[in-house]
């Protein structure tokens, strides 16, 4: 697939840098870390595969919520190739922990549901009340402050997504 680049800042952007100041793009605002997977990844500002992606960071969807906000903090990470932070993504079960640690603080979410496999153009999956469209049984009703993980399924393919949601904590 081509690489387009991100679509432009959004004001998700804006709260980051009132908690963080403000990262240039492809810099790491915050720390993703996920106990189960052994995980401990950077985060980044957008998704493309160029600036971010492919330097093995995991991006910040742009238009989404900024860690610990209402609304969705959706992130997108290699499963395969490039550090693949999200390889054992679906090793995640509801109730582990996931932590987000920002400048300002340290943010905790706990895996509420997993979406084994949807539609690469599922947009609704990273909305700010995430449902995905494809399979409506999967997603929320009611706003909250979630964080969604997606990557690509199976292994070694694009073909799909695998998306992983969690509810703030503390």
């Amino acid at each position: 697939a081509e690489d387009l680049g991100d679509p432009p800042p959004s004001a998700a952007f804006a709260v980051l840098a009132e908690d963080l100041g403000d990262p240039p793009p492809s810099a790491a605002f915050a720390v993703l870390r996920i106990p189960r997977l052994g995980l401990t990844v950077p985060v980044a500002r957008g998704i493309s595969k160029r600036s971010v992606l492919d330097k093995g960071y995991v991006g910040h969807y742009p238009g989404t919520a900024a860690p610990g906000r209402t609304g969705n903090f959706a992130l997108a990470g290699h499963r395969n190739t490039h550090g693949e932070p999200f390889r054992y993504v679906n090793r995640l079960v509801p109730g582990d922990e996931v932590s987000v640690r920002t400048r300002a603080r340290t943010y905790v979410y706990r895996v509420d549901q997993i979406l084994r496999q949807t539609a690469p153009r599922d947009v609704g999956v990273v909305r700010a009340v995430p449902r995905s469209i494809v399979k409506p049984s999967y997603g929320y009703d009611e706003p909250g402050a979630y964080l969604t993980l997606t990557t690509c399924t199976p292994e070694f393919s694009s073909a799909y997504r695998l998306v992983v949601w969690a509810k703030l904590v503390r």
